[in-house]
């Protein structure tokens, strides 16, 4: 069998392997996740919602539709977009995609060629990388601090890289290291990008999942040349499996990701973006984010404590403000990787922070989740792997 040229820059998930490694030791708590917890999915609304959906409209439910996407939902999500993230928009600017990952590989077909030059936060959401690299890009990484990825190093890579076409960026509660920019970090970037011809990908999924600190706006309020294009989805605030997202960009751009979906997939699922219409027009999806936020605040706030308590003091760690996950930075002698196994043997697993960055990354870095972990497992946890630490660090 002969695949094209394009497959051989395709890898596996180096998360899913790590799954692998922790599937064959049973009672494991872990921590290396990236998931929302399914026990907050409002299950009874959405049951009813669907009910309803299959008595009133189920023949159409259960049809074709547009590519773009269901009407009343793009006409909601034109409302949503004023009113949560501050974007004017039409219906020229959204085009409805299959969860946030399809937009990212759409965003990837458009703008990426052989040789063409990716930029992207140090370290960053591995699927994003993934999603480009059938297209033969190069990666370059910006690296990051407290207030987001630092603009100095932008402003030289953007200076030095004729062939740079696109950034890639994750600006709220970040995945995997749970920052978030600063207002004046967003205000400098979008000043920086505007004097070069390069298009942004605004990865958002986790904005709404913010449980302290005041809301910023996204980069694609600030966009004034259409080099925005934002990624919005529902998989973190209702369900994931709805595979409920949107682009939001400049009409040309919203319009080539619609045809180009035309050979893809046809149209994202009609049924699930009727029934997401049901939900928002009957229940308060306002009061639903607010419990997931203060869930996963008190997860969070627990887990932190915890990791005070327990970690040597050599390692460090992220305070975020929102989303689902905590950096954590061990002393440059250690390899967490191979720590990962004599963790697991304790009873706790966790993804290596080496795995999200597009070149060769640091080697003592791990992603922690906090979202689907109970407390009792966060303290226990949390205890267990200090005490790998301490065998390791002081």
């Amino acid at each position: 069998m002969s695949f094209s040229l394009r497959m051989d820059r395709v890898k596996a998930s180096a998360i899913r392997a790590v799954q692998k490694r922790i599937a064959s030791k049973p009672g494991v708590i872990s921590f290396a996740a990236g998931l929302p917890d399914p026990a907050l999915y409002p299950l009874a609304d959405i049951t009813e919602a669907t009910d309803r959906l299959l008595a009133q409209e189920g023949r159409k439910a259960l049809s074709y539709g547009l590519t773009k996407g269901y009407g009343p939902l793009l006409e909601l999500l034109v409302q949503r977009m004023k009113d949560k993230e501050g974007v004017e928009c039409g219906l020229e600017n959204l085009t409805i995609t299959s969860g946030s990952q399809q937009g990212l590989a759409l965003s990837a077909m458009m703008f990426v060629d052989e040789g063409d030059v990716v930029i992207a936060e140090n370290p960053s959401y591995l699927g994003g990388i993934n999603a480009c690299r059938p297209y033969g890009p190069v990666f370059m990484g910006v690296d990051t601090d407290e207030d987001g990825m630092v603009m100095e190093d932008l402003e030289r890579v953007l200076r030095e890289t004729p062939r740079a076409k696109m950034i890639y960026v994750i600006p709220n509660f970040q995945n995997p290291t749970g920052k978030a920019w600063t207002l004046e970090r967003r205000k400098r970037f979008m000043e920086i990008v505007s004097q070069y011809d390069i298009m942004v990908v605004e990865d958002n999924p986790y904005g709404e999942i913010r449980f302290k600190g005041e809301h910023l706006p996204c980069l694609k309020s600030m966009d004034t040349k259409g080099q925005v294009v934002y990624l919005g989805s529902f998989s973190k605030i209702l369900s994931p499996g709805l595979r409920v997202a949107w682009i939001c960009a400049a009409p040309e751009v919203a319009a080539m990701a619609e045809r180009l979906k035309e050979g893809m997939d046809l149209q994202c699922n009609e049924f699930t973006q009727m029934m997401t219409v049901y939900y928002l027009q009957k229940y308060d999806i306002e009061a639903h984010i607010r419990h997931i936020q203060a869930t996963y605040k008190a997860r969070c706030d627990l887990m932190l404590e915890q990791i005070a308590k327990h970690f040597p003091a050599s390692v460090k760690y992220t305070n975020p403000e929102g989303g689902m996950f905590i950096w954590l930075e061990l002393p440059e002698n250690l390899n967490a990787d191979e720590l990962l196994d004599e963790a697991i043997d304790a009873g706790v697993a966790y993804i290596p922070g080496e795995f999200f960055y597009a070149n060769n990354g640091p080697k003592n870095t791990i992603r922690m989740n906090f979202t689907t972990v109970s407390d009792e497992d966060i303290i226990k946890g949390i205890e267990i792997l200090g005490n790998v630490f301490k065998k390791h660090a002081q």
